[in-house]
């Protein structure tokens, strides 16, 4: 077994969506960056890749790409999925965290689960997605932006 550790933050701006886990949860505000700017799929795409030992998703998918600009980062993650295939993995399970004051995310946890899921070819069960405040404290309680965090582990086919 392999283990791998994610971490992404990204600022709140205004005029963009905000996208999480592969869905569009309501919120005045969005996520800026070069793709979509999901963090919890940017950090659960880190996960996997430092599990593997391959790097982070800047050196698969660098920023300086136009290929990748405004991209669904739920194209990257299948694509990270399918990396790790490639080189004689499968993802044995994924627990992840996202950190933001506002918008609450409970309502739209599942459907990130099953996004992640479908997306890996993994049984739902597979997958945990998390949400917590930071109690006003921080960027993150400041509104400024949202982080999240994920673990995963791998196994050899």
């Amino acid at each position: 077994m392999r283990i791998g550790f994610g971490y992404d933050v990204h600022r709140l701006c205004e005029n963009r969506k905000l996208i999480l886990g592969g869905v569009d949860v309501p919120h005045t505000l969005g996520l800026m960056g070069h793709s979509d700017a999901d963090v919890l799929i940017h950090a659960v795409m880190d996960a996997l890749l430092g599990a593997a030992a391959l790097g982070d998703i800047g050196k698969l998918f660098p920023d300086s790409d136009e290929a990748f600009k405004d991209i669904d980062s739920m194209i990257l993650l299948k694509k990270v999925g399918e990396v790790l295939s490639e080189k004689g993995y499968v993802v044995n399970n994924i627990d992840s965290t996202v950190a933001a004051q506002k918008p609450k995310l409970a309502p739209y946890i599942e459907k990130m689960r099953k996004n992640i899921a479908d997306c890996l070819g993994v049984d739902v069960d597979a997958v945990s997605v998390k949400a917590t405040t930071t109690e006003k404290l921080g960027f993150e309680g400041r509104e400024e932006g949202i982080s999240a965090y994920a673990v995963c582990t791998i196994l050899p086919k």
